[in-house]
């Protein structure tokens, strides 16, 4: 059933980068959306960030031991969210932005590093007009890296 109940639930749906792109302001290198492997609209969404060597963090953190920094894990989170946030309130072309507003209860469990899949795993857990709340997940393979919960703003651009 749909959210009005008058019909059945709409598939799911799965974004390639043009997709995420299109959904999303943010562009390389800030970008840390890759694809989008299920999005239940007004629900929830999986989405993929491929963890290269070649991110320009990398070079300072750490030397040595190259970690992805837990606040980029986050604005991944948020970057996912977003990609929901538009495809659930038909956000696309109307010139309406989602910001990040607040993080809450932020726990960092795993270390990422390159050559990592991180799938991104985030929900809504408020709806509104102009306020949204999430919580997510990002996760390698069966082990949480981050979790935290969020709220983002949609305002004009």
């Amino acid at each position: 059933m749909s959210e009005t109940g008058d019909g059945p639930a709409a598939a799911p749906l799965a974004l390639d980068i043009q997709g995420v792109m299109a959904a999303l302001p943010h562009r390389y290198p800030l970008l840390l959306v890759d694809r989008v492997v299920e999005l239940i609209v007004g629900e929830r969404i999986h989405a993929i960030k491929a963890v290269s060597m070649n991110e320009q963090f990398f070079q300072g953190h750490f030397p040595g031991r190259p970690i992805m920094p837990g606040v980029l894990q986050i604005e991944a989170l948020a970057q996912a969210a977003g990609v929901l946030a538009v495809e659930t309130l038909g956000l696309a072309g109307t010139g309406k932005l989602v910001y990040f507003m607040a993080i809450e209860d932020a726990k960092f469990r795993t270390p990422v590093e390159p050559g990592c899949l991180l799938d991104l795993h985030v929900s809504f857990t408020q709806k509104r007009s102009r306020v949204c709340k999430f919580a997510g997940k990002a996760m390698l393979g069966d082990k949480i890296a981050t979790e935290c919960s969020f709220t983002a703003m949609i305002a004009d651009s």
